[in-house]
């Protein structure tokens, strides 16, 4: 007996509908939080969690904390949408990096919403002087009167205000500070760093050479994240600060290693 295949029905194919819809708006704007398209399509928060799940085991695109991205290993996510990107993480494993900093330290700070986030948890602190290549982050530290910041020579990228190339290198390699304070995109399940710009690796690179101690400040979206550029090794790091446990295989590294963990809790 041959069977037949039921046509979908209203319900499937307005699902259907939505989904691609959904994939057309990420790929415009980059990322899209879960809030935005239930209010988009006057659906619920759960409805979109259920599309945005199916999208993602499609390989349409990746599933994120708080949204959905583009799944690309050559491209960042827009900066606009990673500001607001898992912002209350990020808030929180900031406010765990300035409680590991004392008065009277230097730093150098990198490009990254999260290091922007850290900035903005220093700003009460007393005597710091920092060296950057982010005029947000520099923008944000001038606030104090009592701090020193130094931001490096280079060329300044439009879209996130990072200042990159040759002169940004030389500038953080003129310096020897006690904490370097670094972003990443992503970390592969071996723990190489990983990123999307190489001139933004190069200067991330010279900051692990050139601190005492680095510290990588990092939301648990990056441990699924495979960009293209490699920076180093996830054992290069003086101390990991993120919002969740990492995988398995990177906690074993990090213990092999001796390298410090900091989970930021609610």
């Amino acid at each position: 007996m041959s069977m037949t295949s039921l046509p979908p029905t209203a319900e499937q194919q307005n699902s259907q509908l939505r989904r691609n819809e959904i994939v057309s708006l990420v790929r415009q704007r980059g990322f899209v939080t879960i809030e935005t398209l239930a209010r988009q399509f006057g659906v619920t928060v759960q409805t979109i969690r259920r599309d945005i799940n199916q999208l993602s085991t499609d390989g349409r695109l990746a599933r994120y904390h708080g949204g959905a991205g583009l799944p690309s290993s050559v491209e960042n996510i827009d900066y606009p949408a990673r500001q607001v990107m898992n912002l209350a993480e990020k808030e929180r494993i900031a406010r765990l990096v300035a409680a590991h900093i004392p008065a009277h330290a230097s730093l150098f700070i990198n490009i990254g919403t999260t290091t922007e986030a850290v900035a903005r948890a220093l700003v009460n602190h007393e005597d710091l002087h920092v060296i950057t290549n982010n005029l947000n982050v520099a923008q944000i530290l001038s606030r104090n009167t009592n701090f020193r910041v130094i931001v490096t020579g280079g060329v300044v990228r439009n879209r996130d205000s990072g200042v990159v190339g040759q002169s940004a290198c030389d500038t953080i390699r003129d310096f020897r500070v006690d904490y370097g304070i670094i972003g990443i995109s992503g970390i592969d399940s071996d723990g190489t760093l990983l990123d999307f710009d190489y001139d933004e690796v190069r200067a991330a690179q010279a900051i692990l050479h050139n601190a005492r101690q680095t510290f990588l400040v990092t939301d648990h979206s990056k441990f699924t994240r495979r960009p293209m550029v490699r920076l180093g090794a996830i054992t290069q790091i003086s101390a990991l600060f993120t919002d969740e446990p990492p995988p398995p295989t990177i906690r074993a590294v990090l213990a092999a290693h001796s390298v410090a963990v900091h989970v930021a809790a609610l």
